[in-house]
């Protein structure tokens, strides 16, 4: 059907889905705190992928180490990361999501995008969890927005397995006084460089001054950020199949990396990887990037264009080689990351800004 604009999107987002889906297969444990990260392994350099409302009652969040989780809820069910049955039962929640009739944007292995022209889009909401629910056992939560922002800010309101409503009219009343860094798309980072001009608060970001911003994040962005602080946007939804832009690799090593030797043969094997994945949608990968974690925690990205789309391995390692001779000398390494970039298909949109040419 491909993109078109609706009077409603709903963004459904499933409750906890990793760890739901982990105590679908392990009943005992419902109503444990379950933490679910890398190979389940406190002792090792990973991360939370996800932790269940229990866990998250004492501080666990996305993202935290697992070391620092553990430290919370000492008693925490530890669980590794299992894609191949994240990817099943996120499958079945999306052909459950088609067989409504919906146009469907799939944003990731939890949530996505509907379109919905109704009159009444909460009978829709409730509609869309209750054949979730009945299909795969799996609780969601729907924002109903009058653009794509308001949907996905709105979910945040109706967790967990609720419905919430999120307009125009509605917008300044419930985000108004909330920092910038509740809206979708502002981190940390940009948080605190809104801050640094006296923007603290939703309501502030939406009346800021336009050259503030461009002056701060560029023409693009920064009339983008403050659209995003009067919650303005698209309501285009688009079930066009994703086509991935590139791929990346990366490894957090258990000891840290401390010769240049065993940066070059770590680099090797991750670029050797990103490879075939490139390789396995046959196209031509046409800039390269490195991402380096230094010891303790100091992260910074390279990258480059090639001279020319390239499907060799060979080219590929030598451009991230070249790359790595920016890196500091005499640091150690804690993390490498290498992405390849691909080219565009013929036919397929590009966003805007995003780089591809050839």
């Amino acid at each position: 059907m491909g993109p078109r604009a609706f009077r409603w999107v709903l963004h459904v987002d499933l409750d906890q889905f990793l760890a739901a889906v982990e105590v679908l297969r392990r009943p005992e444990l419902a109503g444990r705190p379950v933490i679910v990260g890398g190979r389940g392994d406190p002792s090792e350099r990973t991360v939370v992928s996800t932790a269940s409302y229990e866990a998250r009652a004492f501080g666990v969040r996305s993202g935290m180490p697992l070391r620092v989780a553990v430290r919370k809820v000492p008693d925490a069910v530890l669980l590794p990361v299992d894609h191949e049955t994240y990817d099943a039962a996120s499958a079945q929640v999306m052909d459950t999501l088609r067989g409504l009739g919906a146009v469907v944007e799939v944003l990731g292995w939890d949530e996505a995008f509907l379109g919905c022209d109704a009159d009444d889009p909460e009978a829709e909401a409730h509609r869309v969890q209750r054949a979730v629910l009945e299909a795969t056992a799996l609780h969601c939560s729907v924002g109903i927005g009058d653009t794509r922002v308001r949907a996905k800010i709105a979910t945040g309101f109706g967790k967990p397995a609720g419905v919430f409503r999120l307009t125009a009219d509605t917008w300044f009343e419930v985000m108004g006084e909330r920092p910038t860094d509740a809206l979708w798309g502002v981190g940390s980072k940009v948080s605190r460089r809104l801050a640094a001009h006296g923007i603290g608060t939703v309501a502030q970001l939406a009346a800021a001054d336009l050259d503030t911003l461009v002056a701060e994040f560029g023409p693009r962005m920064g009339a983008w950020y403050r659209d995003l602080g009067r919650g303005d946007g698209s309501a285009v939804v688009d079930d066009t199949p994703w086509v991935a832009r590139g791929h990346s690799r990366e490894t957090t090593y258990q000891r840290n990396l401390t010769t240049p030797e065993q940066v070059t043969a770590a680099l090797r094997e991750l670029a050797t990887q990103v490879h075939a994945d490139t390789e396995g949608e046959g196209r031509a990968v046409f800039r390269v990037g490195l991402k380096v974690r230094y010891a303790p925690f100091f992260t910074r990205t390279l990258a480059r264009k090639l001279p020319a789309p390239t499907r060799s391995l060979d080219e590929l390692t030598a451009a991230v080689l070249d790359l790595a001779e920016r890196l500091e000398p005499g640091r150690e390494v804690r993390l490498l990351g290498v992405r390849a970039e691909m080219v565009v298909p013929p036919g397929e949109d590009v966003s805007p800004g995003e780089d591809v040419s050839q």
